[in-house]
Protein backbone atom coordinates (compact mmCIF):
# COMPACT_ATOMS: atom_id res chain seq x y z
CA UNK A 1 0.00 0.00 0.00
CA UNK A 2 3.26 2.13 1.11
CA UNK A 3 4.59 1.75 -2.64
CA UNK A 4 1.40 2.22 -4.17
CA UNK A 5 0.75 5.93 -2.58
CA UNK A 6 4.22 7.01 -3.21
CA UNK A 7 3.52 6.60 -7.18
CA UNK A 8 0.41 8.21 -7.06
CA UNK A 9 1.59 10.98 -5.25
CA UNK A 10 4.78 10.96 -8.11
CA UNK A 11 2.33 10.84 -10.66
CA UNK A 12 0.10 13.74 -9.27
CA UNK A 13 3.76 15.65 -8.89
CA UNK A 14 4.70 15.09 -12.29
CA UNK A 15 1.21 16.52 -13.41
CA UNK A 16 1.85 19.98 -11.47
CA UNK A 17 6.18 20.03 -12.28
CA UNK A 18 4.64 21.62 -16.03
CA UNK A 19 2.74 24.53 -13.79
CA UNK A 20 4.49 24.58 -10.48
CA UNK A 21 8.39 24.09 -9.53
CA UNK A 22 9.69 20.47 -8.14
CA UNK A 23 8.24 19.73 -4.77
CA UNK A 24 10.80 18.82 -2.21
CA UNK A 25 11.05 16.02 -0.38
CA UNK A 26 9.28 17.01 3.08
CA UNK A 27 6.84 17.81 0.29
CA UNK A 28 6.07 15.09 -1.57
CA UNK A 29 5.96 12.58 1.67
CA UNK A 30 3.47 15.05 3.01
CA UNK A 31 1.74 14.06 -0.21
CA UNK A 32 2.18 10.56 0.59
CA UNK A 33 0.71 10.26 3.55
CA UNK A 34 -2.13 12.83 2.59
CA UNK A 35 -3.17 10.12 -0.11
CA UNK A 36 -2.63 7.25 2.52
CA UNK A 37 -4.89 8.85 4.71
CA UNK A 38 -7.36 9.41 1.54
CA UNK A 39 -7.63 5.52 0.82
CA UNK A 40 -7.72 4.57 4.21
CA UNK A 41 -10.76 7.38 4.71
CA UNK A 42 -12.70 5.64 1.90
CA UNK A 43 -12.10 1.93 2.77
CA UNK A 44 -13.63 3.08 6.45
CA UNK A 45 -16.32 4.65 4.89
CA UNK A 46 -17.12 1.68 2.77
CA UNK A 47 -16.35 -1.37 5.79
CA UNK A 48 -19.02 0.40 7.90
CA UNK A 49 -21.95 0.91 4.95
CA UNK A 50 -21.46 -2.70 4.38
CA UNK A 51 -20.68 -4.35 7.62
CA UNK A 52 -23.09 -2.01 9.92
CA UNK A 53 -26.02 -2.32 7.63
CA UNK A 54 -27.59 -5.44 8.91
CA UNK A 55 -27.29 -4.31 12.45
CA UNK A 56 -29.72 -2.05 15.00
CA UNK A 57 -28.68 1.69 14.90
CA UNK A 58 -26.04 2.74 17.31
CA UNK A 59 -27.16 4.75 20.46
CA UNK A 60 -23.63 6.45 21.38
CA UNK A 61 -20.16 7.18 20.45
CA UNK A 62 -18.85 5.03 22.92
CA UNK A 63 -21.09 1.74 20.75
CA UNK A 64 -19.87 3.06 17.37
CA UNK A 65 -16.01 2.77 18.73
CA UNK A 66 -17.01 -0.62 20.19
CA UNK A 67 -18.01 -1.61 16.97
CA UNK A 68 -15.03 0.17 14.99
CA UNK A 69 -12.66 -2.04 17.77
CA UNK A 70 -14.39 -5.13 17.83
CA UNK A 71 -15.91 -5.82 13.65
CA UNK A 72 -14.07 -3.06 11.77
CA UNK A 73 -11.08 -4.16 12.76
CA UNK A 74 -11.37 -7.94 12.88
CA UNK A 75 -11.80 -7.53 9.03
CA UNK A 76 -9.27 -5.25 8.39
CA UNK A 77 -6.12 -6.97 10.83
CA UNK A 78 -7.46 -10.60 11.91
CA UNK A 79 -8.05 -9.75 15.31
CA UNK A 80 -9.82 -7.25 17.54
CA UNK A 81 -7.79 -3.81 19.59
CA UNK A 82 -6.37 -5.56 22.57
CA UNK A 83 -7.40 -2.19 24.74
CA UNK A 84 -9.66 0.39 24.55
CA UNK A 85 -9.80 3.38 26.58
CA UNK A 86 -11.69 6.52 27.08
CA UNK A 87 -11.97 9.90 29.04
CA UNK A 88 -15.65 10.12 28.82
CA UNK A 89 -15.18 13.59 27.22
CA UNK A 90 -14.31 12.77 23.55
CA UNK A 91 -10.89 10.51 23.25
CA UNK A 92 -10.77 7.56 22.79
CA UNK A 93 -7.26 5.48 23.09
CA UNK A 94 -7.04 2.40 21.25
CA UNK A 95 -4.05 -0.07 21.82
CA UNK A 96 -2.79 -2.84 19.29
CA UNK A 97 -0.05 -4.91 20.64
CA UNK A 98 0.56 -6.82 17.45
CA UNK A 99 -0.18 -4.90 14.95
CA UNK A 100 0.16 -6.68 12.45
CA UNK A 101 2.02 -4.46 9.50
CA UNK A 102 4.66 -4.65 12.01
CA UNK A 103 4.90 -7.92 12.85
CA UNK A 104 7.80 -8.93 10.80
CA UNK A 105 9.58 -5.40 11.03
CA UNK A 106 12.37 -4.75 12.97
CA UNK A 107 15.39 -2.23 13.05
CA UNK A 108 18.80 -1.28 14.07
CA UNK A 109 17.87 1.51 16.01
CA UNK A 110 14.96 2.84 18.05
CA UNK A 111 15.37 6.22 16.12
CA UNK A 112 15.25 4.91 12.71
CA UNK A 113 12.00 3.19 13.66
CA UNK A 114 9.61 6.12 13.93
CA UNK A 115 10.73 7.34 10.84
CA UNK A 116 10.45 4.23 8.70
CA UNK A 117 6.46 3.00 10.41
CA UNK A 118 5.20 6.11 10.09
CA UNK A 119 3.33 5.76 7.16
CA UNK A 120 2.32 2.68 7.65
CA UNK A 121 -0.02 4.68 10.49
CA UNK A 122 -1.58 6.69 8.16
CA UNK A 123 -3.61 4.36 6.37
CA UNK A 124 -5.02 2.81 9.14
CA UNK A 125 -5.77 6.76 10.68
CA UNK A 126 -7.53 6.85 7.68
CA UNK A 127 -9.43 4.12 7.92
CA UNK A 128 -10.35 5.00 11.69
CA UNK A 129 -11.71 8.68 10.18
CA UNK A 130 -13.79 7.14 7.73
CA UNK A 131 -15.22 4.69 9.49
CA UNK A 132 -16.17 7.22 12.07
CA UNK A 133 -17.50 10.08 9.71
CA UNK A 134 -20.09 7.04 8.00
CA UNK A 135 -21.35 6.82 11.67
CA UNK A 136 -21.79 10.93 11.75
CA UNK A 137 -18.84 11.16 14.03
CA UNK A 138 -15.94 13.70 13.34
CA UNK A 139 -12.82 12.92 14.78
CA UNK A 140 -8.91 13.51 14.39
CA UNK A 141 -6.85 10.46 14.62
CA UNK A 142 -3.40 10.31 15.75
CA UNK A 143 -1.01 7.48 15.45
CA UNK A 144 2.30 6.35 17.37
CA UNK A 145 4.25 3.70 17.87
CA UNK A 146 6.97 3.14 21.70
CA UNK A 147 8.17 -0.37 20.36
CA UNK A 148 7.65 -2.95 17.91
CA UNK A 149 4.77 -4.34 16.87
CA UNK A 150 2.84 -2.15 18.90
CA UNK A 151 0.87 0.68 17.93
CA UNK A 152 -1.55 3.31 19.65
CA UNK A 153 -4.41 5.32 17.88
CA UNK A 154 -5.87 8.38 19.69
CA UNK A 155 -8.70 9.31 18.40
CA UNK A 156 -10.53 13.05 19.56
CA UNK A 157 -14.29 13.54 18.31
CA UNK A 158 -15.13 16.81 17.32
CA UNK A 159 -17.82 18.50 18.10
CA UNK A 160 -20.10 20.61 16.50
CA UNK A 161 -21.22 23.96 18.17
CA UNK A 162 -24.53 24.48 17.48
Amino acid sequence: MVPFAHRLAEQSTAERAAVTPRLDEEEQREAVFRRLDHLGYRVGQGLVERFSRDRPRFTDTLDMIKFLCKDIWTLVFRKQIDNLKTNHRGVYVLTDHSFRPFARMSMASPSETLARVQPFLWFPCGIIRGALASMGIEATVQAETAELPGATFQIKTITTKS
